[in-house]
């Protein structure tokens, strides 16, 4: 693992099968040795990958064979490391192929797919020499060219016939047909064809476990040699889990350990063994299954017809002094009475506790083993320091941290194994939690837990202990050293939080003018109040938690305590059995669009009303006023005039009617027309008239209109 890769030797991956490649070396190369190389060194990631290393040493030309199942085949082929020290090298790495093994089996000279007879294997191989053994017929072995089979006719008794196979040869005597019944051995005189039928049989029967394939190492030199063999391969995600004791007299003790998973097919046996935290990217790739590219299917010219062608187209977290101060303010938690019950929930409310006296509590815990057989066991004297020490050491890796084994390690296959990486005191503090969406009457019971070991400690769950008893469980994400992290692990049943919420109207702020649109800017104000009343017979640090919204602005309390992505954090200490508050008071502001033209006159009477609005702006909306006041009158009067002409038309309507009963030469029909004969005058004037008020009324809009993007009054 450190400093593995060395320009030490070289290897070459040959993607065919192991018969093929060994049939393709030389043949003046010594015949490899086998040899073992058994797993030396193990480091689980927390990504889902474990880096394995196999050392071993190896004499002359040696070759290791390794087991793998096929789906760790791809990570193998892009991890892979191989290395032969002390003057030697690496020849070649063969793997069986991924391809269908009737492809496989398809690829050699006699093929096997079909599980065919001895008739029908020696039909595929016409025009070879062969020597066969048939003692009825012959005392000698027959030797001779295979022209093919061929079935006859013979009688069989009682009227009936039966088809009898004959293998045709041409020997150096003649041609001679000889029945398979009499056939007794056949021996391939050509040895490569004879090496491919035993190539295909390997092959044959290494496919009847498809779930694993073999990887070859040929390693060759001189002497004994070390070497080394490398790779990536998937594994279970390696976890932690903490025990977390709380004690009123005793600083906090952590107690962490790493659940592990042996899913190979090796037994771990003094291994070393190291885990990985951190997030290291890893993926998967398909190098195994074999890749084919499509090919056109030339036709010879002598044949080739010419086709018409187509183309086609071308985060605020502030460490909170206060908080802190607030912390060692309260000095160390008072003693308990001693009529205060074993166990009782809670815990001092001191500040950070520093050093880890021998106190009562912790010379009890030497007699805590014989307690418990005897079913005495003091719930007050769980000490989990007790017998188990920590067996990793921690060290950063790059940008990653690793937690390394001490010792050398032994683990079955399919085994897991819990192992110790945390026992140490660390710092913190109990407090309460309040968050009105966790819960809305009861706080939470909690501890402010720092960091003061050496190592990352991974995110995992924690169980936890408080008063010897059982308190709760609790999660906690990644901590780096020196880093804190709240958790909770039960309901506080003794802290209670009234939230009261309150909304003001929104209050005018300013108003400006821009190109025709009015942008009023108002503020929102929301009130939040925390009554937290402490039922405890101990003093509390309360921590508040609040929403944290980017677009509202803290306006009280000026500064929070702390701030995650998620929430503002307020701390309050409150007295025993006594009551406090925390008041969350947020603003912000809201923009509304408006366009001046629509803006009523009740609406423009309003904001010229309102003292937040410049003088500058009141005289603008007067003048948009003034101009919509002129702009309406011009407009009603072109109305009232296009109505006198609907009465006109109208009453002539009347009139024609009228006209229509009456003789020509009449008094009436002679004022009748002497009448539509003035109307008719009088509705050109009225026309003349409308259109000289739709000029004016035009100019007055543009007017209106010009004012109006002109405008950009603040």
């Amino acid at each position: 693992m450190r400093h593995f890769i060395r320009s030490v030797g070289y290897v070459v991956l040959a993607g065919c099968t192991g018969l093929t490649c060994q049939g393709q070396e030389r043949k003046a190369d010594k015949p490899a040795a086998a040899a073992a190389l058994p797993l030396a060194e193990v480091v689980l990631y927390s990504s889902g990958v474990g880096y394995f290393q196999r050392d071993g040493q190896v004499q002359g030309n040696a070759q290791v064979e390794l087991r793998f199942k096929v789906d760790n085949i791809n990570d193998l082929l892009k991890s892979l490391v191989v290395l032969d020290f002390d003057g030697g090298r690496v020849s070649t790495v063969t793997y069986g192929s991924r391809d269908p093994l009737t492809k496989t089996l398809k690829s050699f000279g006699i093929d096997l797919t079909s599980n065919p007879s001895v008739h029908e294997l020696l039909g595929q191989i016409r025009g070879e020499r062969i020597e066969l053994e048939a003692p009825v017929t012959a005392q000698k072995p027959i030797v001779g060219t295979i022209l093919g089979v061929e079935k006859k006719t013979e009688p069989a008794g009682d009227n009936k016939t039966v088809q009898v196979e004959y293998l045709n040869l041409l020997t150096e005597s003649g041609l001679q047909s000889i029945p398979f019944a009499r056939i007794q051995k056949v021996k391939l005189l050509n040895e490569q064809l004879n090496g491919e039928l035993q190539q295909a049989l390997e092959v044959l029967a290494a496919g009847h476990d498809t779930q694993k394939k073999t990887v070859s190492i040929k390693f060759d030199g001189e002497g004994k040699r070390k070497v080394s063999v490398a790779y990536i391969a998937e594994t279970p995600v390696w976890k932690t889990s903490y025990r977390l004791v709380l004690d009123d007299e005793d600083k906090p003790f952590l107690q962490g350990w790493a659940i592990v998973e042996n899913t190979t097919d090796d037994d771990w046996d003094n291994v070393r063994l190291s885990l990985i935290s951190g997030r290291p990217i890893s993926f998967m790739m398909d190098m195994y299954q074999p890749l084919y590219v499509a090919r056109p299917v030339v036709v010879p010219e002598l044949y080739a017809s010419l086709r018409p062608q187509t183309y086609g187209e071308a985060m605020e977290e502030r460490a909170d002094k206060k908080m802190m101060a607030d912390a060692r303010k309260a000095g160390a938690p008072p003693a308990a009475p001693a009529s205060a019950p074993a166990g009782g929930a809670g815990g001092g409310f001191g500040g950070m506790v520093g050093g880890r006296p021998e106190s009562a509590s912790r010379m009890r815990r030497g007699a805590m083993a014989a307690d418990a057989l005897a079913g005495e066991f003091d719930r007050q004297q769980l000490g989990l320091d007790q017998g188990v020490a920590s067996a990793a050491e921690g060290a950063q890796t790059g940008e990653l941290f690793e937690y390394a084994i001490k010792t050398p390690i032994s683990l079955g296959r399919q085994k897991s194994a819990m192992l110790p990486i945390v026992s140490e005191a660390i710092d913190g503090r109990k407090v309460s939690i309040y968050n009105q969406n966790v819960h809305g009457k009861f706080a939470l019971n909690g501890f402010r837990l720092k960091n003061t070991s050496k190592l990352n400690l991974m995110q995992g769950p924690i169980t936890v202990f408080d008063g010897g008893a059982y308190a709760g469980d609790a999660r906690i994400d990644d901590i780096a050293p020196a880093q804190e992290r709240l958790i909770s692990y039960a309901m506080d049943l003794k802290t209670e939080v009234e939230p009261i919420a309150q909304a003001d109207e929104p209050e005018l702020v300013t108003v400006q003018l821009k190109k025709g649109t009015l942008i009023a800017t108002r503020k929102a104000v929301e009130t939040r109040t925390y009554n937290v009343k402490n039922r405890d017979q101990k003093k509390k640090l309360v921590l508040v938690e609040h929403p944290f919204r980017s677009d509202w602005t803290l306006v009280e309390p000026s500064e929070p305590t702390e701030r995650t992505r998620d929430v503002y954090r307020f701390a309050l200490d409150v007295d025993a059995e006594k009551g406090g508050r925390v008041n969350v008071k947020e603003e912000r502001q809201v923009h509304e669009h408006a366009q001046v033209g629509d803006i009523g006159p009740d609406m423009i009477a309003f904001y010229v009303r309102a003292k937040q609005v410049s003088p500058k702006v009141k005289e603008a909306l007067q003048k948009v006023a003034e101009l919509r006041n002129k702009l309406g009158q011009t407009a009603a009067e072109r109305g009232r005039r296009e109505q006198r002409i609907n009465e006109i038309t109208q009453e002539q309507g009347r009139i024609r009617e009228n006209m229509a009963r009456l003789a020509q030469n009449s008094e009436l029909y002679n004022r009748y027309v002497k009448k539509f004969d003035e109307q008719e005058t009088e509705i050109e004037n009225v026309r003349k008239e409308i259109e000289t008020l739709k000029k004016t009324e035009a100019a007055q809009q543009k007017d209106m209109n010009d004012y109006l993007m002109g405008l950009d009054v603040s």
